[in-house]
């Protein structure tokens, strides 16, 4: 499954893109951000992580920008499982791609992608102390759900606090239809 957009593509991980995908996450400023993603990351997680695709539940991508006329690995975005919520989104960019609006054109083409599948509800979350993430999450329709809760920060080897969020696919459709 491909997505695109006018300055990404998101496509699935293949083996030839380990070295980049290690380069791109391999930095502490992003791993300690995500839950699952070990530190330090190294070629060897890279490769098992793009190995482990086949057969993923939910729409799961690399992000590749081609604006600047390359086509570079920037990031990953996904809506799959974690623990016993079925539909979670996630996402990173590498430090160099940050303030440019990749994350929201990324979310928003994974959102409009798990629609398509029929996806009626998506939750998401920051750490407390990620609250750059709160506002792509803000840009793309999530609203915060008064709640908090923690997970493990593998790379950090701790629970976090963080601060939930859901999106209500079909009435994001029906704004849409609204609005169009």
């Amino acid at each position: 499954m491909f997505a695109r957009t006018e300055r990404l593509t998101l496509r699935p991980g293949w083996i030839e893109d380990a070295p980049a995908l290690a380069a791109a996450i391999g930095h502490d400023a992003v791993v300690r951000n995500l839950s699952r993603a070990p530190w330090p990351y190294t070629l060897a997680d890279a490769e098992a992580f793009v190995a482990g695709w086949q057969g993923d539940p939910g729409p799961n991508f690399l992000i590749f920008a081609h604006d600047s006329g390359r086509c570079d690995l920037i990031g990953g975005v996904g809506i799959g499982p974690l623990g016993d919520v079925p539909h979670m989104m996630g996402y990173w960019l590498t430090p160099s791609a940050w303030g440019r609006g990749y994350a929201v054109e990324a979310g928003r083409a994974a959102l409009d992608v798990a629609a398509t599948l029929g996806i009626g509800r998506v939750v998401a979350g920051h750490y407390v102390d990620n609250p750059a993430s709160g506002a792509v999450l803000r840009r793309l329709g999530f609203v915060a759900t008064g709640t908090r809760s923690s997970i493990h920060a593998r790379a950090r080897g701790v629970d976090v606090e963080t601060i939930d969020y859901a999106i209500d696919l079909a009435e994001r459709r029906r704004d849409r239809r609204l609005a169009a």
